[in-house]
């Protein structure tokens, strides 16, 4: 299974946190409103978020815990109006910019939630960058910590 080898590499190079239980999963997903796919639901069973190369405050990929996760227009534009962005979209990962990753529960396609940039400066103008989270999290691991999605 593809999550089992990123899994291994994410425990062996970064910084995981200690696993979600299934019942933080499960009020998790009863406080939202949607389902963890299977891809995010393994993560989380594994570690409640953590940081990709660098360990907190400096890491510049930060893989939000559940408890974190939030509303993408609350999280980037402090309101929680249809007018500031989509209510299926969600953060995963603060990127320490005012540029989250986030998903778009509305979009899931072959048991998978799409991610997205989404930049404060253009939100809720997002721009794809996976199709699922493991493709993102292999994506980032190899990053060297760069943004991969980002020309130049």
């Amino acid at each position: 299974m593809i999550m089992d080898r990123l899994l291994a590499e994410f425990f062996r190079l970064h910084f995981p946190r200690p696993p979600a239980t299934p019942a933080q999963i499960a009020a998790f997903e009863a406080h939202v409103g949607w389902k963890l796919d299977a891809d995010l639901c393994a993560f989380y069973l594994h570690s409640d978020g953590g940081t990709l190369f660098e360990a907190q405050p400096d890491a510049s990929y930060r893989i939000l815990s559940l408890a974190e996760i939030r509303r993408a227009r609350v999280a980037i534009m402090g309101q929680d109006d249809d007018k500031y962005g989509a209510p299926s979209q969600y953060t995963l990962v603060d990127m320490q910019d005012t540029d989250y990753v986030i998903l778009d529960t509305a979009q899931q396609a072959r048991g998978a939630y799409p991610l997205f940039d989404a930049w404060h400066e253009t939100y809720p103008v997002t721009k794809p960058i996976a199709s699922s989270f493991a493709e993102f999290l292999g994506s980032a691991m190899r990053s060297d910590g760069f943004s991969y999605w980002l020309d130049g």
